[in-house]
């Protein structure tokens, strides 16, 4: 009996154990971030102190299955360290400090990118497990996570500032500055930091241990580098040369700046590009200008090389504004644009559920959760960046082909892959237009999911309407 009992007990716990290493795989299911994976994928920006009323990682956690609807297969989380309370700034721009109302106080929370310690969790979001739980939960879902870093600047009362003060740049007193705009020899206005001096070598090291500290303990799967162009490129250089030793990393550089692409990253703002969507919105760009734009990617960026392609991100909305204030009745059109154009598309927390106002910066905010037509947008525009093979965008993106249109107003191209083929036309005005375009036959209307018919003479376009077809032998 009592031989049987132990066999049970060792049977139990040999199951018990294959359980265990089971969910240990399933953590680990997802392949390495590779270059395919890239190609068609959609990147969402998750600020988690305003994506739910809690403002924590475990309320975001829940809606990791619910993104996979828009196709995203990256989320991007601003940053997750703490975040420092001295020079700690308010929304009108002054140290919190200087509030003498206590409670008054408590309600500024300062800004993300004032980091206290590289190697914390921001206690607001939760703590270390409820953050390994989101990269599970992502991981299982298919989705891939990077952590937005802060590497030009850290906030007052990080512990380098009394420890390695050298690390720091100082003025002709020797005391620790904020980052200067080096063509104004002025401040950037981001008093609430401290300018870090990469000329010191131990500096960048402990850098580089922070950087792994996250990828090795937390599976990480890379970095969006915030104001990379400020940073030496040869830093980043070796730095990824050593998270990739880790494992295989995706690298986001918030910069236009084609050398950090020879350095180690992978993709870069569309920063230009962005703001010539802005201005055609408003009527004070054309067609010319976009035009002018991708010849300027065509030249400047090599084969590998790619863009972030957005109509929102979180200094956007809470400094320029929302996007139906931006763009107005082109935002359906420009939203399209940039899932059409080579590139990632972004989407940005609160942009899926239509957000019309200005988050919040150093306060807690919220976004709304009602599913509307941007949703809808959005979930059709995911499925094709996912699916259709005339969408990729990476390092081996679908052709761009500019198509004639006899009208100035119009825009008109072609993407094609292997046997994969898809037309974006559309009229970038507030005016109804008159073209034409070298299209015969039936084409499949790929948002409305209808056929339509293209003779060789005069189409006319809506304000702000387009077109986004495939033949019909080329599903």
């Amino acid at each position: 009996m009592k031989i049987k009992n132990l066999v049970v007990v060792i049977s139990i716990l040999f199951f018990s154990c294959q359980q265990d290493e089971a969910v240990n795989k399933n953590d680990k299911l997802i392949a390495p971030i590779s270059d395919q994976v890239l190609e068609t994928a959609v990147i969402y920006e998750a600020n988690i102190r305003q994506y739910s009323k809690e403002g924590t990682f475990k309320a975001f956690t829940k809606d990791i299955p619910v993104l996979k609807e828009l196709g995203v297969k990256v989320i991007w989380l601003m940053p997750i360290n703490p975040i420092s309370e001295i020079k700690r700034k308010a929304t009108d721009g002054s140290f919190t400090s200087e509030i003498e109302d206590k409670e008054e106080r408590k309600k500024y929370l300062g800004s993300y990118y004032s980091v206290s310690d590289y190697k914390a969790i921001n206690p607001e979001f939760g703590d270390k497990d409820d953050f390994k739980a989101l990269i599970a939960t992502a991981h299982n879902n298919g989705i891939y996570v990077i952590v937005d870093w802060v590497p030009n600047h850290t906030g007052w009362d990080h512990p380098w500032i009394t420890a390695h003060p050298e690390w720091y740049t100082q003025n002709e007193q020797g005391e620790i500055i904020d980052p200067i705009n080096p063509d104004t020899g002025k401040s950037w206005g981001w008093t609430d930091t401290a300018d870090l001096n990469y000329d010191n070598l131990d500096m960048q090291q402990e850098m580089i241990k922070d950087l792994k500290y996250w990828v090795e303990n937390f599976d990480i799967d890379g970095y969006r580098m915030d104001v990379a162009h400020k940073v030496p490129p040869v830093f980043f250089n070796e730095a990824i040369t050593e998270l990739k030793k880790i494992k295989p990393i995706f690298m986001l550089a918030e910069a236009e700046q084609h050398e950090l692409f020879r350095n180690g990253f992978d993709m870069q703002y569309a920063w230009e590009g962005h703001h010539i969507l802005n201005s055609i919105a408003k009527g004070e760009a054309t067609v010319s200008n976009f035009d002018t734009y991708m010849e300027k990617q065509n030249e400047v960026l090599e084969a590998s090389d790619f863009n972030m392609n957005f109509v929102t991100n979180h200094d956007e909305n809470s400094w320029s504004g929302t996007v139906k204030e931006r763009m107005g009745e082109a935002s359906e059109i420009l939203t399209t644009l940039v899932y059409a154009m080579p590139g990632m598309p972004l989407i940005y927390s609160g942009q899926e559920y239509d957000l019309n106002h200005r988050l919040k910066f150093f306060e807690k905010d919220s976004i709304p959760k009602t599913k509307g037509a941007t949703w809808n947008l959005l979930t059709k525009l995911g499925d094709l960046k996912n699916n259709h093979t005339a969408f990729h965008g990476g390092k081996l993106a679908a052709s761009y082909e500019r198509l004639t249109t006899e009208n100035e107003n119009v825009v008109a191209f072609k993407r094609s892959k292997e046997d994969a083929v898809v037309y974006f036309i559309g009229n970038l005005t507030n005016e109804e237009q008159v073209f034409s375009v070298n299209l015969e036959g039936d084409y499949k209307d790929l948002l409305q999911n209808k056929n339509i018919e293209f003779k060789l003479d005069k189409l006319t376009l809506s304000p702000w309407n387009y077109y986004l077809v495939s033949k019909n032998n080329n599903e």
